[in-house]
């Protein structure tokens, strides 16, 4: 039973997903939810923030590998800073944790969850409730999309593993 951690990196608002994957291939969400940083702070102050939030995260479950969405496309110059800065804190914080980091851009995520490379977001959430076998999409939005990163990645993790025990 494997535990993942999926992150949608932001610095407002990152999302996070703890899922396991069960004996018989299964999945069940542990916890999820955003870490939020107030945008009156400094940058600096927001990112140690969001270090420190994810850290306790990583006590508090000890998941045994992560994955994290790659910045993929920014028409905004300073969006796609920022979130490389808090990108930047959340490998950091996944290094000195020791964990397995997997990294996939959003068209991965989309086919691995979905089947289908541009899935909407309303397939997305659909497929995630689904496989979770939750009552209802889980929110917010950025909460749900790591959750979808850490199915994406617990089925990377485990096709890698599969081809090393071929070798």
């Amino acid at each position: 039973m494997t535990l993942a951690l999926g992150i949608d990196p932001g610095t407002a608002t990152t999302g996070f997903g703890l899922v396991r994957e069960l004996r018989d291939g299964s999945f069940e969400a542990v916890e999820f939810g955003v870490i939020l940083t107030p945008k009156e702070l400094p940058d600096a102050e927001r990112l140690d923030l969001l270090y420190q939030r994810l850290n306790e995260i990583l006590r508090n479950h000890h998941p045994v590998t992560c994955g994290v969405e790659k910045l993929f496309f920014q028409k905004n110059i300073s969006t796609a800073i920022t979130v490389g800065q808090a990108r930047g804190v959340i490998l950091l914080a996944l290094a000195q944790a020791g964990l397995d980091v997997g990294e996939y851009t959003p068209n991965e995520i989309k086919q691995a969850v979905a089947g289908y490379g541009s899935a909407d977001k309303k397939q997305m959430q659909e497929m995630v409730r689904v496989l979770l076998n939750l009552p209802q999409i889980p929110k917010p939005d950025d909460a749900a999309d790591a959750l979808a990163i850490a199915i994406c990645h617990l089925l990377f993790y485990k096709y890698r593993a599969h081809t090393a025990e071929q070798s």
